[in-house]
């Protein structure tokens, strides 16, 4: 896996080992943030269920200004600490290993807002259970923001979470992205 586009490009991911680590894949990457586009620029990320922190990394090197990683996963913390260090994108990263939901609650208490939030969260995860995530970080949200949700294909997702509104999804194989915010910012309301 690789960084794709930006000033570190065509460098080498590691991936953590072990319970049902998933990377996005280069492709879906790659379209992601097609879709995305300029909006990348100057964004503040907030990346939930990290991983290898393949997202936040990408949206770094293509110019983000700050990118929130947070994992529960000591491997995935380790390999997005290395994925930084090889990328040469420390300084723009803070690193937390704790759960989503208390992380949630202290970015809420410093009044962090994000341009782009990524989740990448384990695909049995229960709609009950995203639906108090996305309750939790809406505030954090821009106003013209936008959460991506990654997915197994084959599982539908509500098309309203508290506030934030699907206004966009896409299929890729057996992922799925559904794109949620408060406004379309411009995209229109096309869930495919």
């Amino acid at each position: 896996m690789r960084i794709i586009a930006g000033i570190a490009k065509g460098r080498k991911l590691v991936v953590p080992k072990g319970r049902g680590i998933r990377p996005t894949a280069d492709r879906v990457r790659e379209a992601l943030f097609s879709i995305l586009g300029g909006r990348v620029e100057e964004a503040r990320v907030l990346d939930l269920y990290a991983g290898s922190g393949s997202l936040g990394i990408e949206a770094l090197s293509r110019g983000a200004s700050l990118a929130v990683f947070i994992d529960d996963d000591r491997a995935s913390i380790q390999a997005i600490e290395e994925n930084l260090g090889r990328a040469d994108l420390r300084e723009k990263a803070e690193v937390s290993r704790v759960k989503v939901g208390i992380a949630l609650g202290w970015l809420r208490e410093r009044e962090d807002v994000f341009d782009l939030i990524f989740l990448d969260p384990p695909y049995k995860i229960s709609v009950t259970e995203l639906r108090e995530v996305f309750k939790s970080f809406q505030d954090s949200l821009d106003a013209q923001g936008v959460a991506i949700l990654e997915h197994s294909s084959r599982r539908s997702m509500p098309d309203i979470f508290g506030g934030l509104q699907r206004f966009l999804f896409k299929r890729y194989g057996d992922t799925a992205l559904s794109f949620y915010g408060k406004a379309s910012w411009g995209l229109g309301v096309r869930c495919e």
